[in-house]
């Protein structure tokens, strides 16, 4: 199996991993607050989502071969900032706390999808070349698709430790 394939089996895993746990739980055990954190799981749904839909103007950009085309965020985030993405998270959770969680889910998901057919589509070579992509700063494409790997695991193991205490 070439590198590409293998991290995408490793991110349809984890949206396996995903659908199964919100699958076993009813809506309000996905609305409700998640303690110790104050964010309910349709919370952390709808910012993995919005955080998806950058990567996803990523590999679009790539497949295109285009700058990309960011979402719409307020000017004042600065979402290549990984110094303080609090306030990033803080508009991302008060801009969808109103969002039904239907919404959130076909959002996610639907995004998630989205996010393996375009990188289906990006050859492997184009995805490893650290200098193929000048808005990537030197980083290979296939960091975009680790990123979202490490995203959605760090938060899908957190939630599970949280359900086991």
């Amino acid at each position: 199996m070439d590198m590409k394939q293998h991290i995408l089996a490793a991110l349809r895993e984890e949206l396996n991993r995903w659908e199964a746990l919100l699958a076993g739980m009813s809506e309000a055990q996905i609305t409700a607050p998640n303690p110790p954190s104050t964010w309910s799981i349709k919370a952390e749904m709808a910012h993995l989502s919005a955080w998806q839909q950058r990567s996803i103007a990523r590999l679009e950009a790539a497949l295109l071969d285009r700058e990309p085309e960011y979402p719409t965020w307020p000017a004042a985030l600065d979402p290549n900032s990984e110094d303080n993405t609090d306030p990033i998270n803080a508009w991302i959770y008060a801009s969808s706390r109103e969002q039904p969680w239907p919404t959130v889910y076909q959002s996610w998901r639907a995004g998630f999808l989205r996010f393996l057919e375009v990188a289906e589509g990006i050859s492997e070579k184009d995805l490893l070349d650290s200098g193929r992509y000048p808005w990537q700063s030197g980083y290979p494409l296939a960091c975009t698709l680790l990123a979202s790997y490490d995203h959605h695991h760090e938060h899908l193991e957190q939630l599970l430790a949280r359900q086991q205490v």
